[in-house]
């Protein structure tokens, strides 16, 4: 047993191993405690929440209990919040709880603290497990958890665990993966930069790597890249960005598992049904609780640097993306960009990121079946 003690204290540390295992407690639906100093809570997501498991909390709140929501949920309760806050919950009341999470036309209903250590790490564990960004933390003792059988994690390892999965990012495995229009072409599986999840570098052609490599930063969609879903022009732009690559001297495709910008598959869905009733993707996001996007692109540029790549022209509409790759040391000589189709269903969704989030979009130049344009 020291030998595995050991190998955990040195391959990612005892507090990046305790995240995962958190990460995967709380998305399962169950409590996970969050200790600083001698402070301790149970955090619980929203969604998870359910009348069996409120009876059974219920004796810990002790009429103690709070609701912590991220600062563009609070926003749309009808406050004018930059920081996320705790509202009170004298009971656990699954109703007034739902409502102030997750409910359209609710309005705040209590005074807001702010958050305190234990509170922030509590939010940052929901992201970090792609459940809805609202949870319900309960003040304990360590006595009063001692044989519950939770897992006990620190908040600093979770402020530390971003960071950490960055040092860890590792090539777990490669091999040639031919593609219609891209034959030429080679996946490399990359793990961590995102916890436990694979990035993908697909390196499309034989590209010069002391030269400008063409790059495309390409977040996944299952909807658009899979399905072809006309709410989006992600999927046209994965095939023509492979596509442009092998007919100009190769590139990398860095395919990165960003579901919903950063939200997660089962949040974008609900982002979806709020777009169905009148919400742009911004607004519906904010609903959520999400600021407009929850990437971060410093483990796609280690990437890069990991495979040799030192300069780069970017194939992207996202001026936050040419950011990224510069504040992390590429040096970026060109950009470009790349439209998909423009359809009925995601004519909004466009211009939405042109308006709102400076996306380089031009929707009323935009043509059926467009590619990429200097």
């Amino acid at each position: 047993m020291a030998e595995i003690k050991h190998i955990l204290e040195t391959d990612g540390g005892p507090g990046q191993v305790s995240v995962e295992r958190a990460i995967s407690e709380i998305r399962a639906g169950r409590p996970v405690a969050l200790k600083a100093g001698r402070s301790h809570i149970l955090v619980m997501g929203v969604e998870a929440l359910d009348s069996r498991m409120a009876e059974v909390l219920e004796p810990l709140a002790r009429r103690s209990a709070r609701l912590v929501l991220p600062a563009p949920r609070l926003r749309r309760l009808g406050l004018d919040r930059v920081k996320p806050g705790a509202i009170a919950l004298p009971h656990l009341d699954l109703a007034r709880i739902s409502l102030l999470s997750l409910e359209v036309g609710a309005r705040i209903d209590a005074p807001v603290a702010a958050l305190g250590k234990l509170d922030l790490a509590a939010l940052e564990l929901a992201r970090l497990a792609l459940i809805l960004p609202a949870v319900v933390v309960l003040p304990v003792s360590a006595r009063s958890i001692e044989g519950e059988g939770l897992i006990r994690i620190d908040a600093k390892s979770i402020e530390a665990y971003r960071s950490g999965t960055l040092r860890d990012l590792q090539i777990v495995g490669r091999a040639p993966v031919p593609l219609e229009g891209a034959p030429d072409t080679e996946f490399v599986i990359f793990r961590g930069g995102e916890g436990m999840r694979d990035q993908v570098a697909v390196i499309v052609g034989k590209p010069d790597f002391a030269q400008p490599v063409t790059v495309r930063l390409h977040s996944a969609c299952l909807t658009g890249d899979l399905f072809g879903s006309l709410k989006c022009d992600c999927g046209d732009q994965l095939r023509h960005t492979a596509r442009h690559m092998a007919e100009n001297g190769g590139g990398v495709l860095l395919y990165l598992d960003q579901e919903g910008r950063g939200n997660g598959l089962s949040n974008k869905m609900r982002a979806y049904k709020l777009q169905a009733q009148g919400f742009d993707t911004y607004d519906a996001d904010e609903v959520l609780g999400f600021d407009h996007d929850q990437r971060g692109f410093d483990f796609a540029a280690m990437m890069l640097k990991q495979l040799g790549v030192a300069r780069v022209r970017v194939m992207t509409n996202n001026p936050l993306k040419i950011a990224a790759l510069e504040a992390a040391g590429l040096e970026v000589v060109s950009d470009q960009r790349i439209l998909g189709r423009l359809t009925d269903q995601n004519i909004r969704y466009l211009a939405s990121k042109r308006d709102r989030a400076g996306h380089f979009i031009d929707v009323d130049a935009a043509v059926p079946m467009a590619g990429v344009q200097d």
